[in-house]
């Protein structure tokens, strides 16, 4: 018999210190683990393999505007519970609480390398960014403000589509923004969308594929419906890489494939071309 008991498996002395979270991060790609200050320093593309995660709208903005330029426009409108959806308004409450955003996008006027625009960028921590009647009202906005201004158009696109909590309401958004950018062009001015991981959807549907340049970070995932509901309605084996953005500049829905950090260099370049007469500010 034993003198000293055997402790239990998983036994420790020592209180083991709780991990603060989201101090770490697996990268999906590459399975590498990165520090957050290391992800955040490199504007949150893995460095291993380039693999680029998501980004909150307060990071992009500052990434690709020009140094205390961005002037926010519309960030008074907020959601209403219009169809008495059970439980929205308390949902909308909580990601207002979470992300200390109104809505799903930020919208404003900045200068990019010098070009006066008017964007928009969506956020999809915001319930997961989905297009209801403001974030339709706030794109729509960004659009008509750019034609009134003689600007570019700019939005920054990661959604999973339509709210379903407004029905109609959140589907009426496509008709809306797809007409102000009918007018934007025949007004003789530039649209860029670009597209960022996931743009799914109703947003896919409209305004998101009517840019004049489309632009799209790697490997990001671009369709209208899921992978697994195509393949269940066409009962067809997908090609590899379906909905990814490198499959759709081969099949031409993309014009280019631009990495975070080359993207305010790359929109300024466009901007060049598109608007050459207009007046730039210091950059």
């Amino acid at each position: 018999m034993p003198i000293f008991k055997k402790p239990p498996f998983g036994f420790t002395r020592t209180k083991k210190k709780e991990m603060p979270e989201g101090l770490w991060h697996k990268c999906p790609d590459c399975s590498k683990v990165i520090h957050d200050i290391e992800l955040a320093k490199n504007h949150r593309v893995c460095h291993h393999c380039g693999h680029h995660f998501q980004l909150s709208a307060e990071a992009r903005l500052k990434l690709v505007t020009d140094e205390d330029t961005f002037e926010e426009t519309d960030a008074d409108i907020h959601t209403v519970d219009a169809l008495g959806f059970e439980g929205y308004a308390q949902k909308v409450a909580k990601y207002r609480e979470k992300t200390t955003l109104n809505e799903a996008i930020v919208t404003g006027r900045a200068t990019i390398q010098g070009h006066p625009v008017s964007l928009g960028v969506m956020d999809f921590r915001f319930l997961g960014a989905s297009m209801g009647s403001v974030v339709g009202e706030k794109i729509t906005r960004v659009i008509e403000r750019a034609t009134k201004e003689r600007r570019a158009a700019i939005v920054f696109s990661a959604s999973g589509g339509a709210r379903m909590h407004e029905g109609i309401l959140s589907l009426m958004q496509m008709a809306k923004t797809s007409a102000a950018l009918g007018r934007h062009s025949e007004a003789g001015l530039p649209y860029l969308s670009i597209l960022t991981h996931p743009t799914t959807g109703g947003v896919t549907a409209s305004f998101a594929t009517l840019g004049d340049v489309i632009l799209a970070e790697p490997k990001c995932m671009i369709g209208f419906a899921g992978p697994r509901v195509v393949k269940e309605t066409t009962h067809q084996n997908l090609p590899p890489g379906f909905q990814t953005a490198e499959f759709m500049l081969e099949h031409g829905l993309v014009d280019r494939i631009v990495e975070r950090k080359e993207m305010k260099a790359t929109i300024g370049t466009l901007l060049d071309y598109m608007m050459p007469n207009q007046v730039r500010a210091s950059a």
